[in-house]
């Protein structure tokens, strides 16, 4: 058995422990952008706190999932203002935008000389600026990782986006703030959408091909805390308990996914993400519990000793609460949850049946798709987005 294991962020959790944030970032620097995500409202009390640590602020709004063009923007507000702090404020899409910016306040040259992909994918060679980290959903984990995902054009499609990764362990933030108070607000839609993206981050590392022991801890807890929080941040936003075990379920899908694969969901999310600017938490959502079918059907059909088999079962046996469940009950309970949550296909992103063979071409390549416990066939990817539209 060989693996590795990378945890260097320091982490804080707890009800109010967003109110740290100033005296704990005036010890890095003293002049901060925060690449935000929220409201005016939350932002101006999150301006404030650190005003009052003496810090001075700079503003960068991120309305839509990382681009080339808002990560650009942002380093040059860093640079010509001397900012020595990073702060990441928001969902994914905020954390990830800051973090790219952390790494590139700090290292020579453009964005594209480090982008995989479609830039000259050259290594980051220095340590990010400091990057502070607080999400505000609980579904990506992106607090822990340590690479950002960039939506950028794909040269000659004619305006056509792809989701590129900008990677390095350099890229860690030093700090993430996990305050669930942060996320009472939210709108049931992005719980929705966030929160299945976290249970997919638990599933997918915990049946990969690439799973360890110290994952597999990781991932059994956040499963057992997603299937009793979930539906119930869903309907009942104020309650603080799920909102808590939300945000602890999304902290570990992070770390689990940055130390073990994704799968076949993932493989195809990213694709499916810059083809159409569908949110990624909920192309996840959608996605989940037919790739399960699409695992457990080859399987049974081509490697019926895998022992990946008791693995869907104990996923099953977690969610459920049932210790005589089965993999298809996973399957059923997943789909169930993915109803009652009102997940929409693809289609309404604008994903036509005649798009599917791109799109498979693109997922077949993608970094995550290695990890898939199984090497699904082009007809199995296929068959797969054609019940999810």
């Amino acid at each position: 058995m060989n693996f590795e294991f990378i945890a260097s962020t320091r982490i804080i959790f707890g009800p109010g422990t967003a109110s740290r944030v100033g005296a704990i970032a005036s010890g890095f620097g003293k002049r901060v952008l925060v690449a935000s995500g929220v409201p005016s409202g939350v932002f101006g009390d999150f301006a404030t706190n650190l005003g009052q640590a003496g810090l001075e602020v700079f503003d960068l709004q991120v309305e839509t999932e990382p681009t080339v063009e808002i990560i650009q923007k942002g380093q040059a507000i860093g640079r010509q203002n001397n900012c020595d702090v990073i702060i990441g404020l928001g969902g994914g899409s905020a954390i990830d935008t800051g973090k790219a910016i952390a790494a590139l306040m700090t290292n020579t040259g453009d964005l594209y000389n480090y982008l995989e992909v479609i830039g000259k994918g050259q290594p980051i060679q220095n340590p990010s600026a400091p990057f502070i980290a607080i999400p505000t959903t609980a579904g990506t984990g992106a607090e822990v990782t340590s690479n950002a995902v960039i939506s950028a054009d794909i040269p000659d499609h004619q305006g056509r986006k792809i989701k590129v990764s900008l990677r390095s362990p350099l890229m860690q933030a030093r700090l993430a703030i996990l305050d669930p108070l942060l996320t009472l607000e939210l709108p049931a839609s992005v719980t929705a959408s966030t929160g299945l993206d976290a249970l997919t981050q638990l599933i997918e590392p915990y049946v990969s091909n690439k799973a360890n022991p110290m994952t597999d801890a990781i991932c059994r807890e956040g499963l057992r805390r997603v299937s009793g929080a979930l539906r119930t941040a869903y309907f009942d936003g104020k309650d603080v308990v799920a909102r808590e075990n939300m945000l602890i379920a999304s902290l570990f899908s992070g770390i689990a996914l940055a130390n073990a694969k994704l799968g076949a969901v993932h493989g195809f999310a990213a694709p499916i993400g810059g083809l159409y600017m569908a949110a990624h938490g909920a192309v996840c959502a959608r996605l989940l519990p037919l790739v399960m079918r699409a695992n457990i059907n080859a399987l049974n059909e081509r490697e019926t000793d895998n022992p990946i088999f008791q693995r869907y079962q104990e996923v099953a046996q977690i969610l459920t609460g049932r210790t005589d469940a089965t993999a298809e009950d996973g399957i059923a309970w997943v789909q169930s949850l993915v109803s009652d949550l009102k997940i929409p296909g693809l289609s309404e992103y604008g994903m036509k049946i005649g798009d599917i063979p791109e799109v498979v071409q693109q997922a077949a390549r993608a970094s995550s798709m290695q990890g898939n416990p199984i090497k699904l066939t082009d007809a199995e990817l296929s068959q797969i987005l054609y019940q999810a539209l």
